[in-house]
């Protein structure tokens, strides 16, 4: 059976419009290379010769890396960013395609694939390809190049990592990489708790007609006959997380995570950790921000008395920090939610209460800098400012604005050709063998 087609009515001025739209596109797709081109320039100059150039110039700015300081200050996401930096990084290394993006020629992502995966030496090589291919097509080149065979291949570290799945993260698998020693550790407590688990249950199937204490009834009424499963292996591992949570609640809370036996000469402004060296005075305070502490008074060499441990932010106050500061470092520009540590404004050797007000969530990274000097951050928290080494204010804004100059000159950009490639006739790059040693 067949249906009569629906007429289709074309606009004559629709190619028309539509070629109209696509090059005021192009021309702006060629300005915005060029402005991401001079981004790049400009990321390449603030970060010197690396993460590890201590004379780079963001290394006042208080971030943790040159993408998260570039993600910051454009308002882009990390991934983007870490795209910029390796362009950046690697200019290089490939200074015609480079050359390429500021010319407008060439697109950010493109010149990223690029440079996040080519060989040394194939500037030439995927200039020429990146003119006609897509971002895609980009990637594949890419992977087919040779890989030189690893020497040695290095051992997996352990690590442990999540992903959430469904809707609303319903589920959360967790993938643990342990050696083999560890590996044999972690599966004895899983068997001992798996073990424990079935013999609970099969004690309980063996007595059927236990008594119900809770019935009320005379006669007693018996157990209801409830259909439970046997237990899993999942079942053993969240009892051994309840086992160790019980067992550690008391001792080393939620966010408690440093016990400092310190030893404090009365006579003078000095401090030592226990068998341990002398500490500074940023070392002493950045120890006793967020610690159980354990103090020990001493005169003349000798011990004159003891502190009882005493917990410097309680766990309830801990709770109170964690919902107001929103569970994030409150250090503009970081993200961090993993680890934070109960900062005090005032610290508490100076007068400062643990109270609310004269606390703050910092990440361990930017609790060190403060105390080192390098930050500082100073409240109440409803007002806190934080400002950098040469006392400028970090805000969370980008600094992006509404443009002064006129937009850079720039040729319009030519898309690719949107083609199927045909690998078969594709010859990948082919990098150069290591000099001999002989």
């Amino acid at each position: 059976m067949s249906f009569p087609l629906a007429p289709f009515a074309v606009d004559p001025r629709a190619p028309k419009r539509i070629d109209v739209l696509f090059d005021e596109l192009s021309e702006l797709c060629g300005q915005r290379n060029a402005i991401d081109g001079r981004i790049v320039d400009i990321v390449a100059e603030i970060n010197g010769d690396g993460d590890h150039d201590e004379k780079a110039l963001w290394g006042n700015t208080g971030c943790r890396s040159i993408a998260a300081l570039v993600a910051w200050r454009t308002g882009c996401s990390l991934r983007n960013a870490e795209t910029v930096v390796a362009v950046a990084h690697r200019a290089a290394v490939f200074p015609r395609c480079t050359e390429a993006l500021r010319e407008g020629r060439l697109s950010l992502d493109q010149v990223g694939v690029i440079a996040e995966g080519a060989a040394d030496g194939s500037d030439d090589h995927y200039l020429e390809f990146a003119a006609v291919a897509t971002v895609s097509q980009l990637r594949k080149a890419v992977s087919l190049e040779p890989k030189p065979d690893p020497t040695s291949t290095p051992k997996p570290q352990r690590s442990i990592s999540k992903y959430s799945s469904g809707s609303g993260g319903e589920h959360t698998t967790w993938k643990i990489t342990l050696p083999k020693l560890d590996a044999a550790k972690f599966d004895a407590a899983l068997d001992s708790h798996r073990e424990a688990l079935i013999a609970d249950w099969t004690r309980d199937r063996e007595h059927p007609d236990a008594i119900d204490p809770y019935a009320g009834t005379e006669p007693p009424a018996k157990m209801p006959d409830l259909p439970t499963p046997r237990p899993t292996t999942a079942d053993a591992f969240m009892s051994l997380v309840e086992a160790g949570w019980d067992a550690d609640a008391a001792r080393r809370p939620h966010g408690q995570h440093t016990t400092v036996i310190v030893h404090l000469d009365v006579d003078k402004p000095a401090a030592a950790l226990h068998l341990g060296p002398l500490l500074a005075d940023e070392e002493r305070r950045f120890l006793l921000c967020d610690a159980t502490c354990e103090v020990w008074f001493e005169k003349r060499g000798q011990v004159v008395g003891a502190g009882r441990a005493t917990r410097t932010v309680s766990r309830r106050l801990r709770r109170a920090l964690e919902h107001r500061d929103h569970g994030t470092c409150v250090v503009p520009g970081c993200g961090a939610t993993r680890g934070l540590h109960a900062h005090h404004l005032l610290h508490w050797e100076d007068g400062g209460p643990t109270e609310l007000w004269n606390l703050a969530l910092v990440c361990p990274y930017h609790h060190r800098m403060h105390h080192r000097g390098e930050i500082t951050i100073t409240g109440p928290a409803e007002r806190l400012v934080v400002t950098d080494r040469g006392g400028t204010p970090l805000s969370n804004p980008s600094l992006a604005r509404p443009p002064s100059q006129p937009p850079p000159a720039a040729p319009r950009y030519t898309c690719p050709t949107g083609e199927r490639t045909d690998w078969w006739w594709y010859d990948p790059f082919q990098p150069q063998p290591p000099p001999s040693k002989n």
